[in-house]
């Protein structure tokens, strides 16, 4: 058998400096690691004290970024393609689409998400919750929708019963996705009241599925770092 690589994941830290931050590039690397069901070694690199491993490593780039056998990667699409073409079958799960739809599902809702949590005028914030809600409805279609392999084996099928994004197992676009969901659900209900509504019943059942998944919870930054993040671009609406 051969030797197991030397592998090193650097992720933003959190504020104290210790655990995990807010970054769903971060977060969606060490997924990817975690789904992969290799080992690795992961470490949390305080911005503010901008350490000598980053000078050394990787100059003027933000974390994350790997290290695989001593060779340092710093872009994250990148290391994504990387690490599923070199932990591959059969020793490791493969984890891409079989669908390239899942790959863009829900592709706005970060972007819409972002105009809406940003805009502090109230005569603006029904138009931009629209569009959000739309992108978010736009995902809930998707994942209501039975795929080709759903239908094959069951024809009749109205609404899809899979569990993610591509399928019952999660995938490189749930690793995307997931970790971007979880900043708009925290965020929105701090600074607009807003909750992802019961009647998306697809996006519900989506979320609670991953939520229970420890993939998910267990690399998901605290409610406070997203906030705290988020202290300085997000706005309450004006009285």
């Amino acid at each position: 058998m051969a030797e197991a690589a030397k592998i090193e994941l650097f992720v933003k830290a959190s504020d104290d400096g210790e655990s995990v931050g807010n970054c769903p590039f971060c977060q969606r690397l060490f997924m990817i690691l975690w789904l992969k069901g290799v080992n690795f070694t992961l470490t949390t690199v305080d911005m503010k004290r901008a350490p000598e491993v980053l000078k050394d490593l990787a100059p003027g780039s933000q974390p994350p970024f790997l290290i695989y056998n001593g060779e340092v990667r710093t872009d994250t699409n990148k290391i994504e393609e990387f690490l599923e073409d070199t932990l591959a079958p059969p020793q490791y799960p493969k984890l891409c689409c079989r669908y390239k739809e899942s790959n863009t599902a829900g592709d706005d809702i970060f972007h819409k998400f972002s105009a809406y949590i940003k805009n502090p005028n109230p005569g603006l914030n029904d138009m931009l919750e629209k569009k959000f809600l739309k992108s978010l409805m736009k995902l809930d279609q998707y994942l209501l929708t039975p795929l080709p392999h759903e239908l094959d084996q069951n024809p009749e099928l109205s609404t899809s019963t899979r569990h993610y994004l591509d399928g019952n197992a999660l995938s490189l676009a749930d690793c995307n996705l997931l970790p971007k969901l979880h900043i708009v659900k925290v965020v929105c209900k701090k600074y607009r009241g807003f909750e992802i509504p019961a009647e998306l019943k697809g996006l519900s059942k989506y979320l609670d599925k991953a939520y229970k998944e420890d993939v998910f919870h267990l690399t998901c930054p605290k409610d406070k770092e997203i906030l705290l993040a988020y202290s300085s671009v997000a706005k309450y609406l004006n009285k």
